[in-house]
């Protein structure tokens, strides 16, 4: 091991190869660099954590006030943190992974609804009743194919919504970010218009099939809805797989990695990169169709829903980090969680707070930007 003198620092030796040896004219020894040492527990990092810790603790006291009331909240909580991450799936593949602004996600996810609605009440319905419902429901009974058939179509026939969008207006201002931006949100309001105009102002569902059952049983007689603990969140659990796959484990997913890192490169080597990333704004256009059929299902189908969704999958993106697949499941379920226990859980005394729920959801997203500004799984490009 050779050694070095410093002549500027008055005769310090250091020692090379060797980071945690490093001997000043003193006599005194420096401490040694310790690795990941940037990551201290700065006051307002001490202070996230002691928020943090009181919120633990104020659920736990919820928790033995009622437990079977907080097991369903919860559980509320993970099944709409599912249909958050369906839509935001897509969302981080278009955003995330492409770098492309697609501001107009949400009226894609609305549109899918709307389109497998009326494809269901075209094809399959057979009223029973009078269907005098104000919320747009009816009487009428439905099979599994009478719901699967048009969740299919809608699905396929958004995806191709998506990549008309992305190849008319999207494709020749790549890395555009700002213009892409204006781009969708002048079509996401007229998207928005349109739907308003051809399905109207009512809150209206897709109706799930007849035969299944409206809830399940689970242990300490807690009855929790069928479609919202089993398709919704099995569906996401599903599509978590797959999309990992194929990200990770495919040819299609690693080139559409690389063409966003170095696309002359790509292209260089024989790849068709706009027929890539085309298919790469179908499958994330497909998914946002396939989350607004089982929000419509699941939940309601309502004008301002694009928007909502929309929001959603920015916070879950925003939290998770940029591209990142684990993270945006991981900002899903914290989105979820936080909207349902503050839907119900934010009374103090007497006040009912309940209304100001949307402001828990941004403190979410400040604290975690306050300790991870990249997000939780970030990276610096």
């Amino acid at each position: 091991m050779s050694d070095t003198v410093d002549s500027s620092s008055g005769g310090d030796v250091q020692h090379e190869g060797d980071a945690s040896a490093r001997v000043t004219t003193g006599g005194v020894i420096a401490a040694p660099e310790v690795a990941g040492s940037g990551r201290r527990w700065t006051p307002m990092r001490i202070v996230y954590a002691l928020i943090a810790a009181v919120v633990v603790v104020f659920l736990v006291v919820k928790a033995a006030d009622d437990l079977r009331q907080f097991v369903i909240v919860t559980l509320n909580g993970v099944t709409l943190a599912a249909l958050y991450f369906v839509v935001a799936s897509g969302f981080t593949l278009i955003f995330g992974l492409m770098r492309v602004v697609n501001m107009a996600h949400g009226s894609l996810y609305l549109l899918g609804g709307y389109l497998a609605l009326e494809m269901q009440e075209a094809w399959f319905k057979e009223d029973t009743g009078l269907n005098l419902s104000l919320s747009g429901a009816s009487d009428a009974d439905y099979s599994f194919i009478a719901w699967f058939f048009p969740l299919i179509f809608a699905t396929i026939l958004i995806g191709c919504i998506g990549v008309v969008l992305q190849q008319v207006f999207l494709r020749w201002n790549q890395g555009q970010d700002l213009r892409q931006a204006l781009i969708t949100i002048a079509l996401s309001v007229i998207i928005a218009d349109q739907m308003l105009a051809a399905f109207g102002g009512i809150s209206k569902d897709v109706a799930a099939p007849t035969a299944w059952p409206t809830s399940v049983l689970l242990p300490g007689d807690v009855r929790f809805g069928f479609f919202r603990g089993v398709i919704v969140l099995g569906s996401a659990l599903l599509i978590g797989l797959l999309l990992f796959l194929v990200i990770r484990r495919t040819r299609f997913g690693k080139i559409v990695r690389a063409g966003v890192d170095d696309r002359d490169m790509v292209s260089a080597l024989g790849i068709n990169v706009n027929l890539v990333f085309a298919g790469a704004f179908f499958l994330g256009a497909l998914l946002a169709g396939f989350g607004g059929v089982l929000g419509g299902t699941m939940i309601s189908l309502a004008p301002g829903q694009d928007t909502a969704f929309l929001l959603n999958s920015l916070i879950v993106v925003i939290i998770g980090g940029m591209g990142s697949l684990g993270g945006a499941a991981i900002g899903a379920l914290a989105l979820g969680l936080v909207d349902a226990y503050a839907d119900v859980y934010l009374v103090i005394g007497d006040t009912d707070l309940t209304n100001y729920s949307i402001l828990v959801t941004f403190a979410l997203l400040v604290g975690v930007l306050a300790v991870r500004p990249l997000g939780l799984f970030g990276r610096p490009a």
